[in-house]
């Protein structure tokens, strides 16, 4: 391990900007400081060094070849210094939630209801990820999480938000569903646990297509290329709006609940606590429109 002494970071600052402009007078102007200051500071970074950082060039000055090494380290340590600088300055914007969420959900369930939000909170500019390892709260500048398992994190406050159950969908369109084929999620055909209720309820119904993608499932049905198996909750605007509609005596299998988590106690914005609150206003109206969806299919399937 070297035990070079770091450099004072004002010399390296210094040094950046006359090597970046090419003039002492010009790096002193941007800097706000005397010339001198500047020569002081360069001399001084040079008697570290132990090698001449700069040549006289006219009326400016240019790089050894010391200075050309020692600036290429140095100008990407600053620039990604001032690149960190800026993303803090993008989240010190108190109209900024943060809100993770997994794809499907975020697809299916959350983008509909944005429009929602944005004119409950018109202040609100919402961070949406669908990055599910970047869900622990005020750790990673995640505000509000959606998960499908508890985060059991201490000093965060979390409630079921939505319950999920795997359905058949199928265009709206389609007048014999029979001669459709099924689509389906590649992990789904080799998961423990749907794999078996697949081959159980759909296995005599040919494949028309096999994605890796839940999205892409649900895009090919809203393209009248099949049935498709998919997670409700991603399928709830193409219900809602009728593009898809659930197939009438298929079985379902439940996929189990999906949490809502926050921190506990005072939000870091006011707004945090006003999404949260919106948000589990939205899945209880739902789940009662879900309920008016059953009972139609319901009595689709007995006339």
């Amino acid at each position: 391990m070297s035990n070079t002494r770091l450099p004072s970071f004002k010399f390296l600052i210094g040094f950046e900007a006359a090597a970046r402009l090419g003039n002492y007078s010009r790096a002193a102007e941007e800097l706000f400081v005397s010339q001198s200051a500047v020569s002081h500071q360069i001399s001084q970074l040079e008697q570290q060094v132990g090698q001449p950082l700069f040549r006289r060039k006219g009326r400016g000055v240019e790089l050894t070849v010391a200075g050309s090494l020692l600036l290429d380290s140095v100008g990407k340590s600053l620039e990604h210094i001032r690149n960190g600088l800026a993303r803090i300055e993008t989240y010190m914007d108190d109209r900024l939630v943060t809100l993770v969420c997994p794809a499907p959900v975020a697809n299916g369930w959350l983008q509909p209801r944005v429009d929602r939000l944005l004119q409950a909170h018109p202040d609100l500019c919402p961070i949406i990820s669908v990055d599910e390892s970047a869900r622990f709260i005020d750790e990673l500048d995640v505000d509000i999480a959606i998960t499908r398992v508890p985060l059991r994190q201490e000093g965060v406050f979390e409630v079921p938000l939505l319950t999920d159950e795997l359905v058949a969908v199928g265009p709206a369109t389609s007048t014999d569903d029979a001669a459709l084929g099924l689509l389906c999620l590649e992990d789904d055909l080799t998961s423990d646990r749907i794999g078996p209720f697949i081959r159980a309820h759909f296995g005599g119904r040919r494949k028309a297509a096999i994605y890796d993608d839940p999205r892409l499932v649900l895009d090919a049905a809203l393209r009248g290329r099949g049935i498709a198996l998919v997670s409700r909750l991603l399928a709830d605007d193409a219900l809602r709006t009728g593009q898809l509609r659930l197939l009438a005596d298929s079985p379902r299998l439940p996929l189990g609940s999906l949490w809502i988590s926050r921190a506990e106690g005072p939000s870091r914005l006011p707004l945090v606590r006003g999404v949260f609150d919106s948000l589990l206003q939205f899945a209880q109206e739902d789940a009662q429109n879900m309920r008016q969806i059953d009972q139609s299919v319901e009595n689709t399937s007995i006339v």
